[in-house]
């Protein structure tokens, strides 16, 4: 009997009828790749929050510099300038650059999402640390410095383990 098979295999679909790439490219798997990455902006941005309190106490950071980001806006006397600023940061955190680690990640180094994603908080603390500086000198620059790299690393690595959490589940589309 003769082999009809073309030698390409076809893609393998999932329970809706839809091949893997035509559920990544989907509205839904759009959306649902968004969610995730805002719910790891958010968790990363909250874990990164408690590292700036112990800066904070350490005198070696202030939340107030958060107005800055009030500030750049125009908002300033019009809204809670620290509130508006710390939204502002958190939705930084949440919706663009899990969107960049999702687009790069690939190509950062490390095996795991979470191992990227420290890498990942690493490289964005370069433009933080020069767009936060107060004036910090002696071993408060040493304590601002070490400790918002600190806060960034553990931003990646809060981003990476829900990214990592979520492209393990049997039924994720991540």
């Amino acid at each position: 009997m003769e082999d009809t098979s073309s030698g390409v295999e076809d893609p393998p679909i999932n329970d809706d009828g839809l091949t893997e790439a035509e559920e990544f490219d989907s509205l839904a798997g759009i959306i649902a790749d968004g969610v995730v990455g805002a719910a790891g902006g958010l968790v990363g941005t909250a874990m990164m929050t408690v590292v700036f309190l112990i800066a904070q106490s350490l005198g070696a950071f202030n939340l107030d510099d958060f107005a800055i980001l009030t500030e750049l806006v125009g908002l300033t006397g019009y809204v809670p300038e620290v509130l508006f600023g710390f939204f502002i940061f958190l939705g930084g955190g949440m919706f663009p650059w899990p969107l960049l680690f999702a687009s790069l990640k690939a190509y950062l180094p490390g095996q795991s999402d979470h191992v990227s994603g420290a890498f990942f908080g690493g490289a964005m603390w370069t433009g933080f640390v020069l767009a936060f500086y107060t004036g910090q000198s002696g071993l408060t620059l040493v304590l601002y410095a070490v400790l918002t790299l600190v806060a960034h690393v553990v931003y990646g690595i809060g981003l990476g383990a829900v990214f990592n959490y979520f492209s393990t589940r049997p039924d994720s589309i991540v």
